[in-house]
């Protein structure tokens, strides 16, 4: 077993904190300076963010948005593109499962890879 007190980490600004990693899931905690935002972004996995402290606003792209404090839970589904700002100083605990999802470059054979890099490469030449 293991256990974390979210609210007494000693986070450094901008600097995400990875509590566990493993096959089925990873979590990682983090917090969010006033005004702060984490921009127009997606990831491979569903992920779940955890308001812990503060206050924050999350809107997808298709312009849903919610607004909630400590307790606030939203579930994103894998490659829905959406922003976080911080409209406080803001703890977040995100959960991502399964990790690394399918079309994370951690996910990816070496040879996957390769040709990821050569079709990028490709695309901006």
């Amino acid at each position: 077993m293991n256990s974390w007190n979210l609210t007494a980490l000693d986070l450094k600004p901008r600097l995400p904190e990875i509590l566990s990693s493993s096959d089925a899931a990873r979590a990682v905690v983090f917090d969010l300076a006033p005004g702060e935002a984490l921009g127009d972004h997606e990831v491979h996995e569903r992920a779940w963010l955890l308001v812990i402290s503060g206050k924050v606003s999350v809107q997808s792209a298709a312009g849903e948005q919610v607004d909630g404090g400590a307790g606030m839970l939203v579930e994103l589904a894998p490659a829905e593109r959406h922003e976080v700002h911080a409209e406080q100083q803001s703890r977040l605990l995100l959960l991502l499962t399964p990790w690394p999802g399918s079309g994370h470059p951690g996910a990816m054979s070496i040879r996957e890879k390769l040709y990821a890099r050569r079709h990028a490469a490709k695309r901006s030449g």
